[in-house]
């Protein structure tokens, strides 16, 4: 069977996976807001994304996208429009759950409450529109593969399958310090100001995307 390399794929996988971006944050987030087991079951959405891109990699689409400037354009507009919706909406639903003037009751933590179906969607929506995975699978996965060993399309599949793996690990971590900090039973007030930072934070990526070049 082809062998890839593994060593410097494995260390650049890691450092990927672990950087915080958009589809970690909304993790992290997730778990914090309804605990860890919704935003893993999440999850789901962001790796169904993934694997279209990796097999659009291996059967070639991939790498028309990252070559073909217009196409290219197209999605990189898509994610930065859809994460300006997200920060937009997490800014928006901080501030209208403030309590009003008379004094009124914050709302219950469980009022903001999604479904699962809910946040798979929106993992697979903003994995699918980020230009930097696009990017990750059409244009770095070919990098560690062994050309003398032959059967490139099948090494991208095995390369690309094990990404997820770590993709996912990362993923568990930050769920995980979600989770711990839903433990600690957090107000709505408090909640409500991790909305705003979140928000923010996926305004700010949107910026970093829309200078992203090919």
């Amino acid at each position: 069977m082809p062998t890839p390399h593994w060593q410097p794929f494995l260390a650049a996988a890691a450092l990927i996976a672990f950087t915080p971006g958009a589809n970690q944050l909304l993790s992290l987030r997730n778990a914090v807001q309804q605990g860890t087991v919704d935003a893993l079951v999440a999850v789901a959405g962001r790796l169904s994304a993934f694997l279209l891109l990796v097999s659009a990699t291996a059967v070639g689409p991939g790498e028309l996208l990252v070559t073909s400037e217009p196409a290219f354009t197209a999605v990189k507009w898509c994610g930065v429009a859809y994460l300006l919706y997200l920060g937009g909406q997490l800014l928006y639903r901080s501030r209208s759950g403030v309590s009003d003037a008379s004094g009124g009751p914050e709302p219950d933590a469980s009022s903001l409450r999604r479904t699962r179906w809910q946040l798979t969607r929106q993992e697979f929506v903003v994995a699918l529109t980020n230009p930097k995975a696009l990017l990750l699978f059409a244009a770095l996965l070919p990098q560690f593969v062994d050309d003398t060993a032959g059967a490139v399309p099948l090494q991208l599949v095995v390369l690309g399958m094990v990404y997820l793996a770590v993709e996912f690990v990362a993923a568990t971590v930050y769920a995980g310090v979600g989770g711990t900090l839903n433990s600690f039973d957090m107000g709505a007030r408090t909640r409500r100001l991790l909305d705003r930072g979140t928000g923010a934070t996926m305004l700010a990526v949107a910026g970093g995307l829309a200078f992203t070049r090919q």
